[in-house]
């Protein structure tokens, strides 16, 4: 789908298929089909729990491995959940380890209170904003900020420098986390990409939408190939025809 649609690259979500924990697999896909691999994410989400093990720290060092063994320069980390009290002590420091160690950049992507009965629960330590801790490289993930109740654009401003991954998406704050197409939310994007653009950043844009409502892989590739559009015609790169 990727390469039919004309996207440079995919970040590689290490998921429940057996395929995307097998770099071999991932390696004759991304050659078969002329698509590079840009990022990896680590399997460290609520869902992905036992793939590769329960450990947490061994799954981001195997990502990274992964990652390097792809030619992908960023692995996408979650923070600790906040019953995962081991993996959280000393998180910065770990994850500024295993990026020395393997040569690649592991950005940590911003995340938000869980809300449940009008309270809100703080569900991620050393927290679910990145951008109060010491980390070396940060990952915007546009729905997260609209869940969060945060704009993507001060977001990246607060960023600065250490941005180096953007999850491209949308969301109206729902505490869903909605991942809508670019421009169908009430974040301003456009205006983020833009910001991006006009910085001459040299992150990767990836864009991460849910596509489960469309009727078919025509409506699924239309929705990504929208997306696509979006991004390039607001950071100004690739065909704008």
């Amino acid at each position: 789908m990727a390469a039919r649609v004309g996207y440079d690259g995919v970040e590689v979500m290490v998921w429940t298929d057996p395929v995307s924990q097998d770099e071999d697999a991932i390696a004759e896909l991304s050659d078969h089909f002329g698509v590079p691999v840009t990022s990896v994410h680590a399997p460290t989400l609520l869902l992905t729990q036992r793939v590769w093990g329960k450990e947490p720290w061994p799954k981001v060092e195997r990502a990274a491995r992964m990652a390097k063994r792809l030619g992908a320069r960023t692995v996408v980390v979650h923070p600790p959940f906040r019953w995962q009290k081991d993996y959280a002590t000393g998180f910065e420091a770990g994850v500024r380890r295993i990026a020395q160690a393997e040569g690649v950049t592991l950005a940590v992507e911003n995340m938000y209170p869980w809300r449940a009965g009008g309270r809100e629960f703080a569900a991620y330590l050393p927290g679910w904003d990145p951008c109060e801790l010491d980390y070396d490289a940060l990952l915007l993930d546009v729905s997260h900020a609209a869940t969060s109740g945060l704009s993507c654009l001060e977001l990246a401003e607060r960023m600065g420098d250490r941005l180096k991954h953007l999850h491209l998406t949308d969301g109206n704050g729902s505490p869903k986390d909605e991942h809508l197409l670019p421009g169908q939310g009430s974040q301003p994007v456009a205006e983020l990409l833009a910001h991006l653009a006009a910085r001459d950043w040299q992150g990767d844009a990836c864009v991460e939408v849910t596509t489960r409502r469309s009727r078919g892989p025509d409506e699924r590739r239309a929705a990504l190939a929208a997306a696509l559009a979006f991004a390039r015609e607001h950071l100004r790169v690739g065909p704008q025809g």
